[in-house]
C-alpha cells in the first residue's frame, strides 16, 4: 500500500499552507436550474449514469490537470498528489470512466456515482447509503467534492489515500459487492477501451491497484471552492447577506463553531482533519459493549477488509475512530466533516440522523448527547432561535456559485423541514436550565420502581 507523499511531511501537517493566502478564484455561474423531479433516476436512487455526465461536463469543464487548480500554490497542491499517480489526461480520463461504470459492483447496479451523485451533491442525500441487493450501511455516504485536500479518507480516517479509498467499496459486500479485487478486474478486462486507456495511462494491463489509481485521480479534479464567502473573505463585502454576516461572527465567536471548522482564504474546506466524538453515537449505543466485541473481531481477524465490513455493515460502525485506532479516547469519534458546500449534502453526521442544518444547530447548541467520551469542547451554547438563522444563512454561503440552484432548493426545502420538526431543539440544555445528568437520574429512578 503506497501511501503517497502525505500533507503532513510536505509542509509541516497545515491542511493548505500559506501558500493559498490571497490567492483569487474566478467565480464560476450555476450551471443547472433543474429541479430535482426532471431528473432521470436509476437503481437505488440515484441519477442515471448518463445524465450524471452530461451534469458533470456543464459544472466541470477539461482543463490541465497536470496544473494546480487555480489559485493553488503549486508547491502545496504537488504535495497531495502520490508520487506514484501523478495527475496526468489519460488517468483522469480512465478516473471518469470507472467513476461511472456500474459493471465495478456484482449485480451492475452501484457505480462510484450511485451514492456520490453528481447531482446530490456528489452525496446521496439519504440518511445510510444503499448498495447491490438494496442492501442499507450504517453510515452517511460523505462528499467526494474536495476530497483531494483531506489528509485521511472516511469518516473514521481508516484510509490514507484517495486512491487507496477508491478500492475498498468494490470489494465491500453491502456497496459494490464483488468478491475480491480480481473480480472487479475480470468484469471490465474484456473492454477493448480499457484495455487501452490503462496502458495509456499507467503502461499496464487492467489491474486492481490502478483503478484505485484512476478513480483518485479523477476525483482530484472536483475541486469546488467559488463560494460566496469566499468572495467576501477576498473583499467583497456584498458577497453575502446581512444575516450571514452576522452568522459569520458567531461561527468566529459564541458558536465556537471555529474550534474545529476552521475556514480562511488559506483553509477553505472547514476541518481540522482530526476526529471527534460530539454526542451523536451516544443517543442509541453502549460504546463499552461495542468496543469489546470490535476488539475480538479484529482480532480474530485484523485485515482492512475486515475492518471495513464492520464499520459499514455492523452496529460496530457506531465506534467511529476507535475501529482504527483501539484508543478508549477515540470511542464514537469521527472526523470533522468538511463544511465547504454543506448546504447540499444533506442529511448530516455519520449516520444521517440530522436532516437540516437547523438540526445541526440544534444538536450542537444543546451540547450534544452526554457520554463518558464526549469531547471536552462540547458545551451548551445559549444560541436563540435569531442566531441559529443566522449561522444557517452563513453556512448556505459556503457553496460553490456552480451549485447554486441545488443551493436555493435545499433552503427552501430545509428551512420547509425544519419548521415542521425539530427534534432536537432543547432549550432548556441550551441554556443551562437544565444539566444532562438530570435526565439520567430520571431514567435511572425510573427503572429501579
Amino acid at each position: 500500500m503506497n501511501r503517497g507523499r502525505t500533507m503532513r511531511g510536505a509542509v509541516g501537517g497545515t491542511a493548505l499552507g500559506v501558500g493559498l493566502l490571497g490567492a483569487v478564484l474566478m467565480s464560476r455561474p450555476a450551471a443547472w436550474a433543474e429541479e430535482a423531479t426532471t431528473v432521470p433516476r436509476g437503481p437505488h436512487g440515484a441519477a442515471t449514469m448518463d445524465y450524471q455526465q452530461q451534469a458533470l461536463a456543464k459544472i466541470l469543464p477539461k482543463s490541465d490537470v497536470t496544473q494546480a487548480p487555480p489559485g493553488f500554490d503549486p508547491v502545496v497542491w504537488a504535495a497531495f498528489i502520490p508520487e506514484d499517480n501523478a495527475m496526468t489526461p489519460q488517468r483522469v480520463e480512465l478516473g471518469r470512466k470507472l467513476y461511472f461504470d456500474t459493471r465495478l459492483s456484482k449485480d451492475g447496479t452501484v457505480s462510484c456515482a450511485t451514492c456520490h451523485d453528481v447531482t446530490r451533491g456528489f452525496t446521496d442525500q439519504l440518511k445510510t447509503s444503499e448498495g447491490i441487493k438494496d442492501q442499507i450501511g450504517q453510515r452517511n455516504a460523505p462528499t467526494v467534492l474536495n476530497t483531494a485536500l483531506l489528509q485521511t479518507l472516511f469518516l473514521d480516517g481508516r484510509s490514507p489515500t484517495l486512491d487507496h479509498q477508491a478500492k475498498l467499496p468494490i470489494v465491500n459486500p453491502i456497496e459494490m459487492g464483488m468478491p475480491d479485487g480480481d473480480a472487479a478486474v475480470k468484469a471490465i478486462s474484456g473492454d477493448a477501451e480499457y484495455q487501452k486507456a490503462f496502458k495509456e495511462a499507467y503502461g499496464r494491463d487492467v489491474n486492481y491497484e490502478d483503478i484505485g489509481r484512476a478513480i483518485g485521480a479523477f476525483e482530484r479534479t472536483l475541486v469546488f471552492l467559488d463560494s460566496p464567502l469566499r468572495r467576501f473573505l477576498q473583499g467583497d463585502t456584498n458577497a453575502i447577506s446581512a444575516e450571514a454576516k452576522a452568522g459569520w461572527d458567531l461561527f468566529n465567536g459564541k458558536a465556537r463553531c471555529v474550534t474545529c471548522h476552521q475556514m480562511n482564504l488559506s483553509n477553505p474546506l472547514g476541518t481540522d482533519n482530526r476526529f471527534h466524538n460530539v454526542g451523536v453515537s451516544a443517543r442509541h449505543q453502549d460504546f463499552e459493549g461495542l468496543g469489546s466485541k470490535a476488539l475480538k473481531l479484529l482480532k480474530e481477524d485484523p485485515s482492512e477488509q475486515k475492518l471495513d465490513e464492520l464499520a459499514l455493515g455492523t452496529p460496530m460502525s457506531e465506534l467511529g475512530r476507535f475501529m482504527v485506532t483501539k484508543n478508549r479516547v477515540d470511542m464514537g469519534s469521527f472526523r470533522t466533516s468538511i463544511l465547504l458546500n454543506v448546504a447540499i449534502t444533506p442529511p448530516y453526521m455519520h449516520d444521517g440522523s440530522l436532516p437540516t442544518l437547523w438540526d445541526v444547530m440544534d444538536h450542537y447548541n444543546k451540547g450534544g448527547e452526554p457520554n463518558p467520551f464526549l469531547d471536552g469542547g462540547m458545551e451548551p451554547l445559549a444560541l436563540t432561535e435569531e442566531e441559529i438563522n443566522q449561522l444557517v444563512a452563513f453556512m448556505f454561503t459556503l457553496t460553490d456559485d456552480r451549485f447554486a440552484a441545488e443551493n436555493e432548493r435545499q433552503l427552501q426545502a430545509q428551512r420547509a423541514a425544519a419548521n415542521a420538526s425539530r427534534k432536537f431543539r432543547d432549550d432548556e440544555m441550551a441554556f443551562r436550565r437544565k444539566l444532562a445528568f438530570e435526565d439520567r437520574l430520571k431514567g435511572d429512578k425510573g427503572k429501579n420502581k
